[in-house]
């Protein structure tokens, strides 16, 4: 079976950003089973919007995107209402979403959590997406 994923990528930081759909599209590529493609969104509060729009064309999303605390409570407002509204998603649709949206105090922080030779929270976002994936569409291979 060929799954559709969506990735969903905040380019407001461009280089982070880039890292972490690289680190995206690697792990990817590395499974036939997988079709993916990309869509821009010009921040990340937009991300569930984009999602929710492109949700009865996809088996799955990944959510990519960083978030630098800055000196007002902005920081707080937009990490906590894309974490919430990308797992409020994920249950409504009932459809694996991959959270790879960095919330940083820095942007070496952000640098070193978007290297795609470090560990690259990319990367992982895609592999819990493709294992939930698996899992709701196999619930007979799941471990006990």
């Amino acid at each position: 079976m060929n799954y559709k994923i969506l990735i969903v990528v905040s380019n407001y930081y461009k280089e982070i950003s880039k890292n972490l759909l690289e680190g995206t599209q690697n792990y990817l590529s590395m499974n036939t089973s997988i079709t993916p493609k990309y869509i821009n969104a010009p921040g990340c509060f937009e991300i569930p919007y984009i999602i929710n729009n492109y949700s009865k064309n996809y088996d799955g999303f990944v959510a990519l995107g960083c978030i630098i605390r800055g000196e007002t409570y902005h920081f707080e407002l937009i990490s906590n209402e894309v974490a919430r509204k990308i797992m409020d998603l994920s249950i409504s649709l009932n459809k694996p979403i991959g959270f790879g949206v960095l919330t940083c105090e820095n942007i070496e922080q952000a640098q070193y959590r978007s290297d795609p030779l470090r560990g690259n929270k990319g990367l992982e976002a895609a592999k819990a997406c493709v294992d939930l994936l698996y899992q709701s569409k196999n619930p007979n291979n799941q471990e006990n």
